[in-house]
């Protein structure tokens, strides 16, 4: 009986073809999972799944390539951005997405990111920023909070000695050829929504040919945090958010 209900036409979710079924090696409670998801649902419901290209740098994000049915590329640490910029020139008619973490996006990689979208490369950048380098070993990152601990500031960050945290996104805003820049996460429901909105936005942008868009998604870690993921998320909106605040940073000018 319940195989006759399973119809197209009585279907409400079912997970997007542009997703693999490889199980995702992610902590529970993480939010990388989620944001693959709406990005491959964005793909999927633009209906671009074969003229996508993306690029995944070292990271939590090393093995993106095994959860997204595109074409996809391995980038040295840091160095996604310069690997899609030769992608995107090389098939201009592409759509070219690097997905990075902020300690690779905002560390080592910050050259790449800041001379990529000052040359307005026609690419989206999807930055997930956790406040931690969350897969070698929970070391302090450019974005760590001050008094946040990690490894390697075990006593919290001290701005005296460690330098401040890491605007990154902001200084992105301010380049000449960035296009669209926004700030987002995906802890609720409501937020998923207004994330998957932005990077819908974002890959439509490319088509313009008007500069680089970013989206940075503010998320947990709860494992490099030391905490429970209710518990994460409720210190990243206590704590995180005031400092990184949500919403549109930098808006096409009609």
């Amino acid at each position: 009986m319940a195989e006759n209900l399973i119809k197209p036409e009585n279907l409400v979710y079912k997970k997007t073809s542009v997703m693999t079924d490889k199980v995702m090696h992610y902590c529970p409670g993480c939010g990388h999972g989620t944001a693959h998801r709406i990005l491959a649902e964005v793909i999927d419901e633009m209906g671009i799944q074969n003229e996508t290209i993306g690029v995944a740098p070292v990271g939590c994000s090393v093995l993106a390539y095994n959860y997204f049915d595109v074409d996809m590329t391995e980038a040295a640490h840091g160095r996604a951005p310069a690997v899609a910029t030769g992608i995107r020139r090389v098939f201009p008619e592409k759509y070219v997405f690097t997905y990075q973490g902020d300690g690779d996006l905002a560390a080592i990689g910050t050259a790449e990111t800041i001379h990529a979208c000052n040359r307005g490369e026609n690419i989206l950048i999807v930055f997930i920023n956790n406040g931690i380098y969350g897969m070698t070993g929970g070391q302090m990152a450019p974005t760590t909070l001050e008094g946040m601990k990690s490894s390697t500031s075990p006593r919290g960050r001290d701005i005296k000695t460690m330098g401040n945290p890491l605007k990154i996104t902001e200084l992105v805003a301010q380049l000449p050829g960035s296009y669209f820049v926004t700030r987002q996460s995906v802890h609720t429901p409501g937020s998923v929504r207004k994330a998957k909105r932005a990077i819908k936005k974002a890959m439509e942008y490319q088509k313009l040919n008007k500069g680089t868009c970013l989206v940075e998604i503010v998320s947990n870690c709860n494992s490099g945090w030391k905490m429970t993921p209710v518990q994460a998320n409720k210190w990243m909106e206590e704590n995180m958010f005031p400092f990184f605040p949500l919403g549109d940073i930098k808006v096409p000018q009609e």
